[in-house]
């Protein structure tokens, strides 16, 4: 059995497909888990706006963030990765996510000051993770 397939090498947020739907339930009324919804959202709001055109949409079953709930993590090439979570599986959470995958994408780093966050991220960062062959300072 094989684990990994090959993704595109641009920046990319990549959905937890089965995160459950929120801290209280794992499905939503339809049987939906809230990864699966959150995925969604992010691929209609970023075919209603080319802005997003550049920011790959993945899925991956589970992102071992199970604590959490509706869990992205966000990456780009020699770039400081994210994994965010405890999303609303909604547009306006896809919208918040895909600002600021498209400011992470082009800072040199993948980092940006905080003042540059857009809204609805701030308090959802889990984790950062360094690029292949680096460490942060």
């Amino acid at each position: 059995m094989t684990l990994l397939r090959p993704a595109p090498a641009g920046p990319s947020v990549v959905a937890c497909s089965t995160c459950r739907h929120s801290a209280e339930a794992q499905t939503d009324e339809t049987g939906r888990r809230g990864g699966a919804r959150l995925a969604e959202a992010l691929r209609e709001v970023r075919a209603a706006d080319p802005r997003y055109a550049p920011i790959a949409i993945e899925e991956m079953a589970c992102l071992f963030a199970c604590a959490q709930h509706c869990t992205v993590h966000l990456r780009a090439p020699g770039k400081m990765g994210y994994v965010l979570g405890r999303f609303r599986p909604d547009a306006e959470a896809a919208r918040s996510i895909l600002d600021y995958a498209l400011a992470h994408a082009e800072s040199e780093e993948g980092s940006m000051p905080y003042r540059q966050w857009p809204e609805g991220v701030k308090g959802h960062f889990i984790v950062r993770v360094p690029p292949e062959g680096f460490v942060a300072q």
